[in-house]
């Protein structure tokens, strides 16, 4: 673990890997529930760095993580959110190939795993999700689409991530969703946030 100083109030942590950064940003988000965290305004993980910002004392605070021991991040059952899929992606077959399954397991491997929203980006109400076994890891695209239709759910290397609304995309499409996962609206108007369970169920047709 890195500290650095970001600013007068906020602190960046660098972490070594994905899983530190996920365990660290549960952590956080423990403590201020507890309300054993000093006061901070937004806490805000990406792949292997979390910002905290809004911090009164940021040396002081960078000194007191050195001595935290972070949990494995466990969620109540209310707190995951199931997202219906009809595992119907245009990159089905490639995906299986890199499997080397059956075109149908890929439904039942993806939909098996319980995901985690481990940081948010690209768009509003991106989440990037990890939860599958290391194994099926896929390359993105070597040529992106132009157009990705709203609610398409692809991978890309150890991510899941589902499209709110059309954009380019590289990722390998598996399938769709109708969920809705970024709504004005909406309050909030992100479905998914950093830390969220996400369970993928087979829709119907």
């Amino acid at each position: 673990m890195r500290t650095l100083p970001v600013g007068d109030r906020a602190l960046l942590v660098e972490l070594a890997d994905a899983d530190e950064t996920v365990a660290l940003h549960a952590e956080l988000l423990r403590r201020r529930a507890a309300g054993t965290l000093p006061p901070v305004g937004e806490i805000v993980p990406a792949a292997r760095t979390v910002l905290i910002d809004g911090l009164d004392d940021p040396a002081g605070f960078a000194a007191r993580l050195a001595g935290w021991e972070a949990a494995s991040p466990r969620a109540r059952a209310a707190d995951t959110i199931e997202l219906p899929v009809r595992y119907d992606g245009p990159d089905l077959a490639e995906v299986a190939a890199l499997w080397d399954v059956p075109a149908r397991e890929v439904a039942r491997i993806h939909s098996a795993a319980e995901f985690r929203v481990a940081f948010c980006g690209f768009a509003p109400g991106f989440g990037y999700l990890t939860g599958l076994p290391r194994r099926y890891a896929v390359p993105r695209r070597a040529t992106p689409r132009t157009a990705v239709p709203v609610g398409a759910v692809g991978l890309a290397g150890p991510y899941t991530g589902v499209y709110p609304r059309s954009s380019p995309g590289g990722w390998q499409l598996i399938g769709t969703t109708d969920s809705v996962l970024w709504d004005p609206a909406r309050e909030p108007a992100a479905l998914l946030a950093p830390g969220t369970r996400v369970r993928f169920t087979t829709a119907d047709r």
